[in-house]
């Protein structure tokens, strides 16, 4: 544990919050400059790629800057906020006070990290927070600036040149030979962008290379023409693409970040790299939107949410449990499927913030009034944007309800690393034969789409025709089950 002393200053840095993201975006300050913290206290809400999380300060002290204001997307590790910690924390001065690497606050968020995960981590494997890192071996840090550091001779001369540049308004430049300093969204910048790291001027803190620095040595290289060349002699430049029109009044431009551009990204993946295919069936479901009334009225259900997507989800889990291999996974490094032997059944939500798929975990093990209590939980969190990032990981398979919009059926899209999706379409009133004649009927179409290459047609057939079957006659959840 770090020893702190009087007055000093610390700084807590953007946490990973979910497992290996790089970024987040800061929705919410609680606190402000001069307000008092205490050990645990929240004092943001940032979303990341996957959900809203609140994050409490590991210490007790004085807040003396927000680094960042509300809105602001920042890389995992970077600074955020800093706190004046100590007896002398109300008279301390940021530009005085000696800066203490946030150790205390990485544990404190990898514990929370923990406890809402409630999953068992693999053997083996550490809690990583981006920015912080874990290693087995001994590390020496770089000296604080500001402080007198005993380095050998050539070590000193390169921390006074260091200082010297960042006096005169510039990062440290790597030493010949090293391994340019950047965080891994400025190294994919600049491959993306075909920028050497190693002719980049630094102007981050500690020789950083930061984004403005890759776009600056992208500038120069576009504009000036080669040494030596002549005007006559200069290759005529290929035609830039025209200017996407914009008409700032009647068109509204909105970021892709969070929530949003995770999802993007995440179905693109899965659509180029799983090979869909997406099977029909039209039910119905009169017997279902029955037995959906009475479990209404049962005292086992009080105070539960009972609908259709609670039967319906039931049904699911009966098919699975005849048709095992359907609950898999492709592990592309072994070229293997892995069967999994317990269910994580994900729900498709649509939050403010954007799609989300929180799954119930070990829901095959879930009685009906169990199952009730997880769904209707499962719906709250999202709809009040606190899912977890835990929640949202370790899905097997997933039913998404887009008869809630009025819409007949759909054709969807896996969720990255499971083998199907199951899309419930409107269920209506409709003419159906019903014992050799025409009646109004309760009716829906379901759509199961899968990853041929672990589900085969006739799997995927079978699965798709159990959850029928068990729907126009739910008595088959006691006969099935």
């Amino acid at each position: 544990m770090t020893t702190m002393t009087e007055g000093s200053v610390r700084e807590f840095k953007m946490p990973d919050v979910g497992e290996g993201l790089t970024e987040a975006e800061i929705l919410k300050w609680y606190v402000q400059p001069g307000d008092t913290v205490t050990d645990g206290q929240v004092v943001c809400e940032v979303e990341t790629a996957k959900a809203a999380v609140e994050l409490p300060i590991p210490y007790d002290g004085v807040v003396r800057e927000l680094r960042f204001p509300e809105g602001a997307t920042v890389d995992v590790g970077t600074s955020i906020i800093a706190v004046a910690v100590g007896d002398g924390a109300a008279a301390a001065e940021p530009a005085q006070a000696p800066v203490e690497e946030d150790t205390a606050g990485a544990r404190a968020v990898t514990e929370a990290s923990e406890k809402a995960s409630e999953e068992k981590k693999p053997e083996g494997r550490q809690p990583v927070l981006v920015g912080y890192g874990v290693s087995t071996s001994a590390t020496r840090r770089r000296p604080r600036k500001g402080v007198d550091a005993q380095v050998p001779a050539p070590e000193a001369s390169a921390a006074s040149a260091a200082i010297q540049s960042e006096m005169n308004g510039h990062g440290p430049a790597p030493a010949a030979g090293a391994r340019p300093l950047a965080k891994p969204p400025v190294r994919k910048l600049a491959k993306d962008l075909g920028v050497d790291l190693a002719t980049v001027t630094p102007t981050g803190p500690d020789g950083v290379i930061t984004r403005e620095d890759v776009h600056a040595a992208v500038a120069p290289a576009r504009q000036a023409p080669e040494p030596g060349s002549t005007p006559a002699a200069v290759a005529p430049a290929a035609p830039s693409p025209a200017p996407v029109s914009y008409d700032a009044a009647r068109e509204t431009r909105i970021p892709v970040k969070g929530v949003r551009k995770a999802t993007a990204a995440a179905m693109v993946g899965s659509a180029f790299t799983a090979p869909h295919v997406t099977e029909f069936v039209t039910v119905d479901v009169t017997r279902t939107m029955k037995l959906v009334e009475e479990l209404k009225q049962d005292k086992e259900f009080t105070g539960l949410r009972v609908n259709p997507l609670l039967l319906i989800a039931k049904a699911l889990l009966v098919a699975i449990k005849r048709n095992p291999d359907v609950n898999a996974s492709w592990d592309e490094a072994a070229q293997e499927i892995v069967v999994k032997h317990y269910v994580n059944l994900g729900i498709a939500a649509a939050t403010p913030r954007g799609l989300i798929v929180p799954n119930i975990k070990d829901a095959h093990a879930k009685t009906l009034p169990q199952l009730a209590g997880s769904l209707g939980e499962l719906v709250s969190t999202a709809r009040e944007g606190k899912t977890s990032p835990a929640a949202m990981q370790a899905g097997t398979v997933t039913i998404t309800n887009v008869g809630v919009f009025g819409v007949d059926t759909g054709t969807p899209i896996l969720n990255p690393g499971e083998s199907a999706i199951l899309a419930v379409g409107a269920i209506k009133l409709q003419p159906w034969v019903h014992k050799g004649k025409v009646k109004p009927r309760q009716v829906t179409t379901l759509a199961l789409s899968f990853d041929h290459r672990l589900v085969d047609g006739e799997l995927g057939s079978k699965v798709l025709a159990d959850v029928a079957a068990v729907l126009e006659q739910p008595k088959r959840l006691l006969t099935w089950a």
